[in-house]
């Protein structure tokens, strides 16, 4: 048989565990549009997924920034039901995670109520224990702050955890948390730049990601 090569999995949400991109994508155009006139291509949107959305805007716009995030936030909520899709996979990929014994959780960039949202959405907020959201701390991806509350909130030391993500800064927090970093492809990252932040592995599917976190040490 075959041992589980960690035992708390903690996952990033968009363009992970949710496809939700081509609602991010949407939302960031729509908000571009309606507060400053501008078209936003899909490659910059894309760029700035796994960002706080507050902080990614203000950077591009310190003087519209809090308009942009307003706009986001309203247009986001009243289409994620709309836009929102489940990756195939990923509900089997937990449930078989929880029949191995594995812990699984997840920590975001997104507000809680919206993270909810996209769990409740693709049908697998009952196989996650713990949700992170953006109000948990005060530092946000890349530092380490998500992935550290979401591993004293399950108890567990951060050494014994992976963190799965589809962004550079969600290797770079796990590795900033002394967790394994595992990257996916399926989201907003591209795979080149996932191997340039030295994750343990760059994965392409869902099956392959399920394969690898259980197919550790045979014992």
């Amino acid at each position: 048989m075959t041992t589980p090569r960690w035992r708390t999995v903690i996952f990033d949400l968009d363009g992970t565990l949710a496809d939700t991109i081509p609602l991010i994508v949407a939302s960031y155009q729509h908000a571009f549009r309606t507060v400053l006139g501008e078209e936003v291509e899909e490659a910059r949107a894309r760029a700035w997924i796994g960002r706080p959305l507050l902080a990614a805007l203000l950077e591009e716009s310190p003087e519209r920034g809090v308009d942009l995030d307003l706009a986001y936030r309203e247009w986001n909520l009243a289409n994620t039901a709309r836009l929102i899709r489940r990756y195939d996979g990923v509900p089997e990929l937990l449930e078989a995670l929880d029949a191995a014994g594995v812990r699984s959780a997840v920590a975001t960039s997104k507000r809680r109520e919206t993270a909810q949202l996209a769990l409740d959405g693709v049908g697998i907020a009952h196989l996650v224990e713990v949700a992170a959201g953006l109000e948990d701390t005060d530092r946000h991806k890349p530092e380490p702050d998500p992935l550290l509350h979401a591993a004293s909130a399950l108890g567990v030391d951060p050494a014994t955890c992976v963190y799965v993500g589809d962004a550079t800064v969600d290797v770079l927090a796990a590795k900033a948390a002394g967790m394994a970093a595992v990257a996916v492809t399926w989201g907003a990252g591209e795979r080149g730049a996932l191997e340039a932040a030295g994750p343990e592995v760059v994965l392409d599917t869902v099956p392959d990601l399920q394969a690898y976190l259980l197919g550790g040490a045979r014992t």
